[in-house]
């Protein structure tokens, strides 16, 4: 029998990865947690990953549904469903569980989830952060962390077209 685990494996519903990430707080693991389109994943996204499962042993990654993409990034994207994102993001060996949200932060999840560290990368500062009062309330932790300069999912579709 292969100890290997589908890809499947990874991808949960909000309901059963909050009961996951109680088993995980039990085992005295360290859940960090980051959010995003993830649309066409490219060496930025998988910097951002990486650092951010340098923050805990255990990496949720959350990602926005079909429509929340197309209301915060314009009516052409996303340009692959919420189910094949998923599915690729869950594929990296730094990532241990994907869930998909409706709305257009991920205020709703952190809420759930409580991960102790929520990580953002991008134009902000941990002042900053949209969630950062969501996560301080359940006394978690806000780290902004740096992107990697020069990648872009909208740039790299821009040059595309």
């Amino acid at each position: 029998m292969s100890s290997f685990t589908t890809t499947a494996g990874k991808i949960f519903s909000q309901e059963m990865l909050a009961q996951q990430a109680e088993i995980w707080r039990a085992q005295g693991r360290i859940i960090a947690m980051t959010n995003g389109c993830f649309d066409l994943l490219h060496a930025g996204h998988i910097f951002s990953l990486e650092t951010a499962r340098s923050y805990g042993n255990v990496l949720v990654v959350a990602i926005n549904c079909d429509d929340s993409v197309r209301r915060l990034k314009g009516p052409e994207r996303p340009l692959n469903t919420q189910d094949d994102r998923a599915r690729v993001l869950a594929a990296l060996a730094c990532v241990d569980a994907v869930t998909i949200f409706e709305e257009d932060t991920s205020q709703k999840i952190l809420e759930l989830i409580r991960p102790d560290v929520f990580i953002k990368g991008g134009d902000y500062t941990a002042e900053t952060i949209p969630e950062r009062d969501v996560v301080k309330a359940y006394g978690g932790r806000v780290v902004a962390t740096p992107l990697l300069p020069g990648r872009s999912t909208t740039a790299l579709i821009s040059s595309c077209r």
